[in-house]
Formats: C-alpha cells, structure tokens, sequence
C-alpha cells in the first residue's frame, strides 16, 4: 500500500507546485494553456515515441490487454447510457465526459504504484498500449471531428497524419515491432523532451486550478459526478468480472488487472479537452475527485483481492 501512496504524493506534489504557481501567476496568466500546448505538440509525442519504441509488443497480446480495452469501453458506453437518460450534451462534451470515467492513469500513477505495490510494471504495459493505440486515436479523431468543423471521409482518413500524439504513437510501434536501431543522436533528444512531458501536464493541471473548486461548475455537476462514480466503483467492478469470468484470470494477474482499473482519471484527459476547448470543468473536476477517491478505492480492492 506505500506504493499507492507513494504514487499519488509524487503526483500531487507536481499538481501543487502547478497551484501555486498559478496563484502567483508567475509565468502569467495564459501559463496553463501554453504549457498544454507545448505538452500536446512537443513534448508528449516525444515521450509516448520513447515509451512504444523500446515497448514489448508481446505484451499486447496477454490477457491484460483485452481486459483494459473491454473494461474501459464499458465503462464509456455506461457513462453514455447515464448521460442520455439524465442529461444531454453536444456530442464533443459527452466524448470528454465517457473518456473522463473509462482513461485510466497508467503512466504518471501507474508505473509508480505497479512497481511498488505489485513489484513490476509489466501490468502497465499492455493498459498504455491499448489507451495510445485503440483509445487515443478514438478520442482525439472524434473530438477533431466533431469540434473542428463538419466531418467529410477525407477528413476522417487523415486525421491520423495531422496529429502528433497519433503520428508518435505509430511510428513508436513500427520501430519496436521493426527492431529498428535509432541513433542515440536521434533518440536521446527525444527522451529528453519526454521527461518532460508528465511535469508539463501536471504543472498545466495545477495551474488551471486557479480559481476553481470540484463541482464549481453548476452545469456540469451531473456529468462530474456520474463520470467519477463510473471511474471509482463501476470501471473496478466491471473489470473485475471480465478478467475473472470471461478471460480467467486469479490472483496476482487478477489482482493487477483490477489495480490498473481502479487508478483514477489521466491527467491526459485535461490536456485533449483543453486542447479542443470542450467539457474542461468535466475533465478538471473528474481528475480532482478520482485522484482524492482513488486511494480508499485501491485500499478496499487490495483488502479484498491482494
């Protein structure tokens, strides 16, 4: 259980620094959306590169991966269901929304809790994969679709090759299923740039902070609150039944399954809703809530599975 909290001090720790920076304005007040910007265009392509490019592709294939894609698309399709029943939004803020209760926190949580608390980070591997692969792509090709204008085939065919984080994705998966040998000239620039991905978010996320409180946003309150109980509770319990009962998975590989389920909202969620300017207040208040929630959520499922 230090792993968890382990994770979740170093995450905060950012996020406050992020705060209080954005307080004092000290890189003034559009700081929060540059950075974003800077996070979207430069440096998180060059760390999701990185990662995919000395990625064991094997990994896709075990069961964790199946797990992660069915686990978060029902999610998403039950926050849809909800949100059809009990509120209507455009098509973009429902997008943000389902993404905010089904986009797991594999990379900045993750790793950390996985090494610490279930002693290797071979559970992260196949979640990442399947969020930056099969999720992603989804996400940001219908947020492009549908807050940039009106869709056409063309427009659908190319937008893998107008997005970054999309074109990174993929050139990552061909050089590591290749075995392609990138010079360190080349390469080491672009770890480099990638360290740096994760603070930038986190900083963007503490800084939009600012002036803001969880459910604030009166308009949104239902959808907050419907996407953060889906993440908590319902993405654990759902995944729990498919890796049990549907793929068989026990103990520790049931157990991790579940772990990498029950991590709250991504940070990244933030950053592609911003990015689009659609369901911000969604996305900022989801990430606050799951990130405080997901703590007694990790306790209860390691007290029941562990």
């Amino acid at each position: 259980m230090a792993g968890v909290l382990i994770g979740f001090a170093i995450v905060g720790a950012v996020i406050l620094v992020g705060y209080v920076a954005g307080r004092l304005e000290l890189a003034g007040r559009d700081a929060a959306n540059v950075l974003s910007r800077t996070a979207f265009f430069i440096t998180n392509p060059a760390l999701l590169f990185t990662i995919l490019a000395q990625a064991d592709l094997a990994v896709v294939f075990s069961a964790y991966a199946p797990v992660a894609l069915l686990g978060s698309v029902a999610s998403a399709l039950l926050y849809v269901l909800l949100s059809r029943i009990w509120f209507r939004r455009k098509a973009a803020e429902t997008a943000v929304g389902a993404m905010t209760g089904s986009y797991v926190n594999a990379n900045n949580i993750g790793i950390p809790i996985a090494l610490y608390a279930l002693g290797d980070a071979t559970a992260v591997a196949p979640v990442l994969l399947v969020q930056l692969l099969i999720l992603t792509p989804f996400y940001l090709g219908f947020l492009d679709l549908t807050s940039g204008g009106k869709a056409s085939f063309k427009r659908i065919i190319t937008q893998p090759v107008r997005n970054p984080i999309i074109i990174a994705s993929i050139l990552g998966v061909v050089v590591a299923w290749t075995g392609l040998e990138i010079p360190d000239a080349v390469f080491e620039p672009l770890v480099l740039l990638g360290g740096a991905a994760v603070p930038l978010v986190l900083l963007a996320f503490g800084m939009s902070l600012r002036g803001s409180r969880p459910l604030g946003a009166r308009e949104y309150r239902a959808e907050v609150i419907v996407a953060t109980l889906i993440k908590t509770a319902a993405m654990p319990l759902i995944t729990y039944v498919l890796a049990r009962f549907a793929f068989g998975l026990e103990n520790e590989l049931l157990f991790a399954a579940v772990v990498m389920s029950a991590l709250p909202t991504a940070q990244n969620t933030f950053l592609f809703a911003s990015r689009y300017n659609r369901g911000i207040p969604i996305a900022r208040d989801v990430i606050v809530l799951t990130s405080a929630l997901a703590v007694p959520s990790l306790i209860v499922v390691t007290a029941l599975l562990a």
